[in-house]
């Protein structure tokens, strides 16, 4: 699916005009414009089936540390800085801070490529909880391995600058499979 930079002039143009303003004034002339530049942008991951960016970001070395078969070794990422906009109000979720772990099983991805996949992934209209399935099920695809854990730490703006307006409140959403699921330890390396 291509973004549609026409039709988003078009109806940002209709909503500034529904607002009550002027959207031929000064200030606002080239907002249409703007605004479907920075939706092409921050919205480039609506783009891209999970399938898709697997294959985008599917750089592995093959991992030659021997395990044991109940080995618990992991790889984790911590504090990938994200953002999206939740599906719900449009409304930026902020502040967000991804941990990936993941349990090798024969290969290892590139850690630049684990924050590239939370990044893609983000960039798509969201839910939190969305967000970090979607990156588990990147990164089983990726790396061959069931054992992998995403927890997501952010702040939404459908809650801190409409609505309820709690400002610091603040959104936890953990994905576990594999290993993660079952035994219950693992988090505590991860934390």
């Amino acid at each position: 699916m291509a973004i549609d930079k026409e039709k988003i002039r078009f109806h940002i143009k209709g909503i500034l005009e529904a607002l009550g303003d002027d959207p031929d004034r000064e200030g606002l002339k080239e907002t249409p414009d703007r605004v479907a530049r920075m939706y092409e942008e921050v919205f480039e991951g609506m783009n891209y089936s999970n399938d898709e960016i697997a294959k985008m970001f599917d750089k592995t070395f093959e991992d030659d540390v021997e395990y044991e078969t109940d080995s618990n070794d992991m790889v984790v990422v911590k504090d990938i800085d994200i953002f999206s906009y939740c599906e719900h109000h449009l409304a930026l979720m902020y502040d967000m801070k991804v941990t990936v772990a993941y349990i090798p099983a024969g290969k290892v991805i590139g850690l630049s490529k684990i924050a590239r996949i939370a990044d893609m992934v983000s960039k798509r209209l969201q839910l939190q909880e969305r967000i970090g399935s979607d990156i588990a099920e990147i990164m089983q695809k990726i790396t061959g391995t069931e054992d992998v854990a995403v927890m997501i730490e952010g702040t939404h703006s459908c809650m801190t600058a409409r609505g309820i307006k709690k400002s610091s409140a603040k959104t936890f959403t953990r994905t576990l499979r594999g290993k993660f699921k079952t035994d219950k330890t693992l988090l505590d390396c991860i934390r």
